[in-house]
């Protein structure tokens, strides 16, 4: 790891040497930063990204729900997107919403304001800026079923506004150059609805949620994609795998696509774990899983 804080440009937001990353996700694990920077708005993430030196690499991060940070920590310098990006505003079904906004508070902000449509944002663990990313869904829908447009900007801190066509999205995946950061989106609801029939629906997906899934733990969501026409976590318990430890990482037995750390796990647990897993489903059924949980860093 090395030490570029004075190599950095001069911003308005706030950087931080050396940053703890383990605070910042769901798992809980990780090493650190070499620098941590908070930007205090989309100009001073352009200004950052357009003035710093091209060879220190970046790294984006949300709220840290679907991201395993590596034991050696991330090179360079990480982004976390704050307050300046969390803005939520309403123009009739039109949802204008910041890339830091959890997505949860999106969805109970649009019940608030009689916005339907936009319930199953309840069940996705994140921020809209990862959602965007990698075309998140829950419960049937994805953000590209209710996305306008999103705000995006590229390593050199241009902007450019990127139409779900233009991003090309599919399941949990879009075009989005790897470094290119999602500052905020355009999402379309339905106006004037109910706000306690959309109250009704949001509860009804968190209590589904609560059932089926280790929402209390530390984990970092669905741990892998669903193949086409099969279900990751039928594959995943056919192989023989709900339950299985390394270390204090632990396959979950409330929903086997889930991985856990129980107490004192490390990034290469859980990664040595999810890799098993991935053996064990290809011997015995021939798929091949893919992540859908982010990984960073150097092991």
């Amino acid at each position: 790891m090395s030490n570029w804080s004075e190599q950095l440009p001069t911003i308005r937001g706030r950087y931080v040497p050396n940053a703890r990353l383990a605070e910042q996700t769901w798992f809980r694990v990780g090493g650190p930063a070499d620098v941590l920077f908070r930007p205090a708005d989309e100009a001073d993430l352009a200004h950052f990204l357009s003035n710093k030196p091209e060879h220190i690499p970046v790294t984006i991060i949300g709220a840290g729900s679907n991201l395993l940070v590596r034991d050696g920590g991330v090179p360079g310098v990480v982004i976390r997107l704050g307050r300046g990006f969390s803005d939520i505003r309403i123009d009739g079904g039109l949802v204008h919403v910041g890339a830091g906004c959890l997505d949860r508070t999106v969805s109970l902000t649009c019940r608030e304001a009689g916005v339907g449509g936009l319930e199953f944002l309840v069940g996705i663990p994140g921020t809209i800026g990862g959602a965007v990313r990698m075309n998140a869904g829950a419960y049937g829908q994805e953000i590209k079923d209710i996305l306008v447009y999103a705000d995006v900007i590229n390593l050199q801190g241009e902007h450019h506004r990127l139409t779900p066509e233009a991003l090309q999205m599919t399941y949990r995946h879009t075009s989005l150059p790897e470094g290119w950061i999602v500052t905020g989106a355009v999402l379309r609801g339905v106006a004037n609805q109910n706000p306690s029939e959309i109250g009704n629906a949001i509860d009804k997906i968190l209590e589904e949620r609560e059932a089926t899934q280790p929402t209390r733990g530390r984990t970092g969501g669905s741990t892998f994609k669903n193949p086409e026409s099969e279900k990751a976590w039928k594959l995943i318990d056919a192989a023989g795998c709900r339950g299985l430890k390394i270390g204090d990482a632990q396959v979950s037995e409330k929903h086997c696509n889930f991985l856990l750390n129980l107490d004192q796990a490390t990034a290469n647990d859980l990664e040595s774990l999810g890799e098993e897993v991935k053996h064990r489903v290809y011997e015995i059924s021939g798929v091949c899983l893919d992540w859908e949980i982010v990984k960073v860093g150097v092991k």
